[in-house]
Parts: C-alpha cells; structure tokens; sequence
C-alpha cells in the first residue's frame, strides 16, 4: 500500500511539470503599457490580484468586518474547497481528514476575496500587464467562478467567502483556477497547473 501510494504521488509530480512545461499562448509578446496585475504564491495557493473597479458591485463593504478596508485599490481573488478554505486560516489549522476530502473532491467550493493595497512586485508576487481585451477575459473568468449562495465573513477585517462553481479536487486545485484564467486571458501559461510553482514558472 504504501509503495503504491508513492507511485501515485510520483506519477501526480510527473504529470504536474509536464503540464506545467507545456505552454500555451507562446506567441504572446507582452504590452508596453495595460492594466497591471499580480499573481502572489504563498508555497501552496497562488492568488489572482487584481484591480478594484471591476468587482465593486460583487465585494461589497458591507461584507466585511471593517468596511472601511473596501477602498483598497487592489482585490486578491482565490479559489478552493469550503470547508478547508473557510477553517485553515494559518498553517496551524491544517486538519488531515479536511484536507483528504479537499483533494478527493468531496465538498462545494468558494472564492476567496480580501482588499489589499496594491502590492510590491518581488520574491513571491509577479506583476504582469495585460491588454485592455485580455483583462476584460480575466475579469470574466474571475466574475463566472461566483455562485448565489450566502457570503461568509473572513479571518480579517478585509476579505470574506463567496459561493463558488466547480468542484475541487487533487486535478482541479486552486492554482489550475489561477493557470486556467491567465491561460483564458492569453497569458503564456502550462496547460495545467495544479501546484504553485506550475503557475509561476511563466510569470
């Protein structure tokens, strides 16, 4: 059992820098002047960070513990499963039995919404800038992962849960959510990017 359970975790490894590896978008040249946006990675989730104005109509003070972080100029967007997402605000809290039903897709999922100040570009935070139609992609993207449900209050004063589509799994992880919305956008990007480093390989 347990050599079969190496063998799985070494073929997922394989087929991760694969699909990391292989490209889209390659003839993609990047614009001298767009909107400028930032993926951030943590070591494990990567984050879409983008500008304000187009979600003030969906990440709403009234959302939050503090309104007054609502004028933040920037919105950090991630995906994942319910239930880890909403009880695993650090590291600490990594529950075993959480994170295996996460990875066997066996709950609903949210987005992840805080309002932060634009960010520094450097270490684990890439800026890229995107044509004015290669935004209006991503925003698209970003805006058809939300789904009616309830919203639920952050781990801050600044961010909040909303009801997501999609399910997520050990194949669709949060940073494939990140990879497949740049690669929408026609950001040179893996075909499939499950783990972090697949997502910024290319940025």
């Amino acid at each position: 059992m347990l050599r079969g359970l190496v063998l799985v975790v070494v073929l997922y490894l394989a087929a991760a820098a694969l699909g990391a590896g292989l490209a889209t978008n390659n003839g993609r040249e990047p614009p001298a002047r767009g909107v400028r946006i930032y993926v951030a990675d943590n070591g494990v989730h990567t984050d879409l960070i983008l500008p304000a104005g187009a979600f003030r109509d969906v990440a709403r003070p009234e959302h939050l513990r503090d309104p007054r972080t609502a004028a933040e100029p920037y919105l950090a967007f991630g995906w994942g499963d319910r239930d880890f997402y909403l009880h695993t605000a650090q590291w600490s809290d990594i529950n075993p039995w959480r994170t295996a039903k996460a990875l066997v897709g066996a709950g609903s999922t949210v987005l992840h919404i805080a309002h932060v100040p634009e960010p520094r570009a450097g270490g684990t935070v890439h800026a890229l800038l995107l044509r004015p139609e290669e935004y209006r992609r991503l925003v698209a993207y970003v805006r058809d992962t939300l789904a009616a449900g309830p919203v639920v209050r952050g781990y801050g004063p600044r961010d909040a849960f909303y009801s997501a589509k999609g399910g997520y799994s050990a194949i669709n992880t949060c940073n494939e959510w990140t990879g497949r919305g740049l690669r929408k956008a026609g950001v040179p990007m893996g075909i499939w990017t499950p783990l972090p480093w697949g997502v910024m390989l290319w940025l």
